[in-house]
């Protein structure tokens, strides 16, 4: 029997110091999201930013927590539930951090009977810190306690042209009626190394202006270029003119060089050479959660204030959007039949 695994970040049982804490510490001590030794990861980690970090965090998901709990998780749910009602298909839904792990994800479709599961990482693009690890771990699980089942994945999905075309749709709904100078598309961040590291060429990735635009084999794992695609593609989709819409990337940690350029910094140069309304778009994200509430409905809205700007229009995630729910069943149900694609 075939099966199916949505898998998204994961959430804080609560905005409580205490399970932020906790859920900080599981998702910093993955070797993939931060890729330095053991050692060094523990010390950082254990030694310092859980010792700072989880008051300041707690805070921010206080700021934007639902009565239903965490409006990632809320928002997965409700993602989860439309799409089974299109398909006939057993589809579990797990987190990579946190409680709803992917262990127990794959244990309900095996109580179910299923042997053949199709993982959907919940993300567009790939990326060592979400893609990847996802994989990894879920291939790591099967070989150890579900050795009876067969793992497949949904590749990313960043230039798929149903995917694009969703996306485009919904921020154009969203935008209807409303004005705009600039629209910007933010992305979360990560350090560059994880660029390099990801390049299966060893060279071709130089973080450049030119890298991201010439045709490389590195591109399929390259999460910069995947990004840059979004953007392109949309902008073409939409007919946007190149002056009225760019990327940048949010969400940085520590002093190592992440991508850039950086949106906070963006959003307060927007503002200060006089853009007066201005969208920003999340399309690192599926699903709402603090990195686009906080980080940016409500420190980024901030900072435009104070450099000037007037409007500020934040554009929601896909969530459970109709035709984002409608496009995963196509591609769980061409996967039921082996004819699942993406270009």
């Amino acid at each position: 029997m075939k099966g199916v695994l949505l898998v998204n970040l994961g959430s804080p049982d609560s905005p409580n110091p205490k399970d932020v804490k906790k859920y900080l510490g599981e998702f910093l001590m993955d070797e993939r999201v931060i890729d330095v030794p053991k050692w060094a990861r523990t010390l950082l980690v254990k030694g310092i930013i859980l010792n700072t970090r989880p008051k300041a965090s707690a805070k921010a998901y206080k700021k934007i927590w639902w009565d239903e709990g965490s409006p990632l998780i809320v928002l997965s749910e409700r993602l989860k539930d439309k799409v089974q009602q299109q398909i006939e298909l057993p589809l579990s839904l797990a987190m990579r951090y946190g409680r709803m792990s992917i262990k127990s994800g794959l244990q309900a479709l095996a109580d179910k009977g299923v042997t053949d599961v199709l993982i959907i990482p919940l993300y567009p693009q790939f990326a060592m810190a979400t893609t990847e690890t996802i994989l990894v771990l879920a291939e790591k699980l099967q070989k150890e306690f579900f050795p009876q089942m067969n793992l497949e994945n949904l590749p990313p999905f960043y230039n798929n042209p149903d995917y694009i075309k969703v996306l485009s749709e919904s921020i154009k709904a969203y935008l209807k009626g409303k004005e705009y100078d600039h629209l910007l598309f933010s992305y979360h961040g990560i350090p560059e190394r994880h660029i390099r590291k990801s390049d299966v060429t060893k060279s071709h990735c130089k973080i450049d202006k030119s890298c991201c635009s010439t045709a490389s084999e590195a591109h399929a794992y390259c999460y910069k270029h995947q990004c840059v695609e979004v953007t392109r593609l949309v902008g073409e989709y939409l007919k946007m003119s190149p002056d009225t819409f760019s990327t940048s990337f949010q969400s940085r940690l520590g002093f190592d060089p992440w991508l850039r350029p950086y949106t906070d910094r963006t959003i307060e140069r927007l503002g200060k050479e006089g853009t007066k309304n201005m969208a920003i778009v999340t399309p690192a994200f599926v699903s709402d959660c603090l990195e686009t509430l906080e980080e940016i409905a409500m420190e980024g809205e901030e900072i435009f204030h104070e450099a000037g700007g007037k409007v500020f229009n934040t554009i929601p995630c896909l969530n459970d959007d109709p035709q984002w729910v409608a496009l995963l069943a196509q591609w769980i149900q061409e996967w039921a039949t082996k004819a699942v694609t993406t270009t």
